[in-house]
Parts: C-alpha cells; structure tokens; sequence
C-alpha cells in the first residue's frame, strides 16, 4: 500500500472523514511542520458529545458530535460549521434524528455532500447543513460510523458489546453490514457477520475489512452486491482472558489492531483503571494474504483496555500501541516479515486515536492527567519517543475519540466535552 490514501469516495481533502480514510492510517504528511520551532497555543471552547472534526474545501471544517443527559436509547446527533482558528459556531444543525448512543460519525463525501451516520439513522446534509435525506437503519441499536467506498457507496454495520450504562449483557447477535446508495440510502446489499462487531469498518478499495469479536472478516463489493469471503475468518482472540478487538489499521500488507476492548463500556471520563481483561493487551498483525495472526504484548501488564486503533509508519516501519488503562505507550520496530521488537516506551494515559506526520515522523498523541482531571496534546518523535510539544487542551475528560489535521499549522481535538486546537 502507498501513502496516498484510496478516497476516491471522499472529498479531495487532508482530512475528510475520520482517520483521514478507509485504511485508518490516520496519515497527514506535513501536520507538525515547524512545529518544533514555533510557538504552540491552544485554543479550547465547550462542545457537549464532541466526536470529530472533518475538512471539506479550504476554511471549511465541520464538526460532529451527539447528545448529552437523557435516555440513552433515545440520543439526537448534531453538526457544526466552525471557524479553523477561533472554533467559533459559524451555523448548526440539532437534533438530527439517532438512537441508542454510540459515537457516530460524518465525512465529506465526494459528490459535495456531508454523510452523518449516528444511532440507528443516517443523514444526507448540504453544507449549509440542511438536512437532504435521512433514513432509519434497520436495526435498533447503534451504527458505529461508516466507510466510503471508491463508487461513492457507504458502507455501515449495527455494533455489537456492551453500550455504556446498559443494564443487558453483552449483546451476542450477529452484526450486519449493509450498503446504502450515497443519495437515497437506499440499502442496496447486505451481509450478516458470523459473528457480532465492535469495532469501526476499514477498507481497502472495495474490500471491507470488519473485527469481530473473536475473527477478522473480509466482505467483498462487486459494484452490486456483497460477498463475504468465507476462506477468510482468522481467529485472533485465542489466549484465556483475552477480550474483543477494534478498529483495523490496514497498512504493510496486514490489518492492526489492539484487544482487550473489554471495559470501554465503563469510561468515566478516563479509561485509567478500567480494564477487565486478565491477559495481557496486544497488538494484533493479521496477514492479509495468509490469514496468519501474530499477537505483541504492549506492556505485559493484566486488566488492560483500549477502545482505539494503533499507528503504523509503513515509512519507518514503526508501530505504535497503548493500554489506556495501564497507561502505558509502547512502539515496535516492524521486520520485513511482519515480526515485531520493542523499540521504546513511556508512561502515558493515552487514550483517543492519533495523526501521523510520515514527513518528520513526529506523531500526535494525548495525556489524562487524572489529578489535574486535564487532557494534554502530546506530540512525540516516533523514532525515539522523545517528547516535542507538551500543552493542555482544555478538556477536563480523557478524549477517547478523533483527533484531525487543520489547514496550515493546526492539529484539532475532541473530546464529550470539548473541541480544542493545537496551533504553532
């Protein structure tokens, strides 16, 4: 796979939709230049359910987020236009209609339009943010976000596991992906999953790559219908305590991703001390080709958790994961073969997805301080793990979402508390 992201489905932007694309690499060359020689604020304000910011044209950036308080089954998302430097609400839509409350998702998509998919409902918004089309998913319960395919197509999946402050068990029913027509959401194909899903869809062109909760699964796209590749279900989740896992970066000929999901459900404003898994949290490598799985302990600590994806440099060959709530940040040194070797670590109450600079190597990560309750912008050299650039962000909760990259000199944040920027 090359540096240029497949988003043919996407607007033409650095950052349309989260992770900047399908493959989650979470790339944006250039993202911190200068950034060790300049002069680095934050600018923070307010924003209750924040979830991600995305890029559109130049000056337009749109952010998304959800409901706050109430019944949790009965949450309404929201989209903001806000100004790149002050984060000020130029114009915004409330209560487009949602769901059982799960962090949802929006993108810029190639024919101009803005895709919002939160709850069990999907909407078509313009950018003035007049809502075109809207549709309710056929499942009560969440959709988890959505991926782009390169006809325009979207892609989503209902969410399996526990949902936050949920009194019912773990729900164990098989997911479902579907495809929806970009205008209508007409759904124009569908497939159930042997098993149920936690984490976001990736996707590679017109292959769709889906974590399970004990499998990877590979679902194909002709153009008209879905196939699920049933020579293609490597088990991942194989050693006594081991708990589900997340969202696939897709890089090097593999998918990556970290386990031992279990307890994100019990987020209280940290992920410090909540993990519920006695083994210990790994770094996943599935061969794409292969099928074969590779397992790279973070820290070797027991009650690890996560509830995000790891970062893979395919430049520098370096692969970078967490434990949130061991607080630990740990990067690997990728052999050709696909093994791994410990190459640094630090103490860090990680907890959000990241951006990679694959121009500097330097990386965005954050920090909890869970005394000051203050979330940090932490920005690293992936080479060494020296730290950079070191500021709070104005949000007293651990952001455990999506970061993006600005136009110029900007790096954003989000968190159920806060929209905040990193500017040098």
């Amino acid at each position: 796979m090359s540096q240029s992201l497949p988003t043919s489905g996407y607007w033409p932007s650095a950052w349309p939709a989260e992770d900047a694309g399908p493959w989650r690499q979470q790339v944006a060359s250039g993202a911190f230049a200068g950034v060790e020689t300049g002069d680095p604020y934050v600018v923070s304000r307010d924003a209750h359910g924040a979830t991600m910011v995305v890029r559109r044209e130049l000056g337009e950036v749109f952010l998304h987020g959800h409901s706050v308080g109430g019944e949790r089954s009965v949450q309404t998302s929201w989209v903001e236009r806000i100004d790149p430097a002050t984060l000020e609400t130029l114009s915004r839509v409330d209560e487009l209609p949602g769901g059982s409350a799960w962090p949802g998702g929006i993108a810029a998509h190639a024919d101009g339009s803005l895709i919002v998919v939160f709850g069990n409902h999907a909407h078509r918004l313009n950018t003035n943010l007049e809502v075109e089309v809207s549709a309710e998913l056929p499942r009560d319960r969440p959709y988890n976000s959505f991926v782009v395919l390169p006809d325009g197509h979207i892609v989503t999946k209902d969410f399996g596991g526990r949902l936050p402050g949920a009194d019912e068990s773990f729900v164990t029913e098989n997911c479902e992906v579907l495809v929806l027509a970009p205008t209508t959401f007409e759904i124009v194909a569908r497939v159930e999953l042997p098993e149920p899903s936690i984490a976001r869809l990736s996707a590679d062109g017109n292959t769709i790559y889906v974590v399970g909760d004990h499998s990877l699964f590979r679902v194909m796209w002709n153009g008209t219908s879905l196939e699920l590749d049933a020579t293609f279900a490597p088990r991942y989740r194989t050693i006594e305590g081991q708990t589900y896992g997340w969202d696939a970066v897709l890089a090097l000929g593999a998918a990556w991703f970290l386990d031992n999901g279990g307890g994100s459900e019990n987020y209280v404003g940290t992920f410090r001390g909540q993990g519920i898994s006695p083994a210990p949290l790994h770094l996943v490598r599935v061969d794409l080709e292969t099928a074969a799985v590779s397992l790279t302990e973070i820290c070797g600590l027991p009650n690890g958790m996560v509830a995000n994806p790891p970062l893979i440099d395919e430049r520098r060959m370096i692969a970078v994961g967490f434990d949130s709530a061991n607080g630990v940040l740990s990067a690997f040194d990728i052999d050709a073969d696909g093994s791994t070797s410990p190459r640094w670590s630090v103490e860090q109450n990680h907890g959000s997805h990241m951006i990679l600079d694959s121009t500097s190597g330097l990386f965005l990560s954050a920090h909890h301080d869970n005394e000051r309750w203050m979330e940090q912008f932490v920005v690293r050299e992936l080479a060494s793990g020296r730290e950079v650039v070191r500021l709070d962000s104005g949000s007293p909760l651990q952001s455990v979402v999506f970061p993006a990259a600005g136009e110029g000199r900007t790096v954003y944040a989000c968190s159920f508390s806060t929209v905040s920027a990193l500017s040098w």
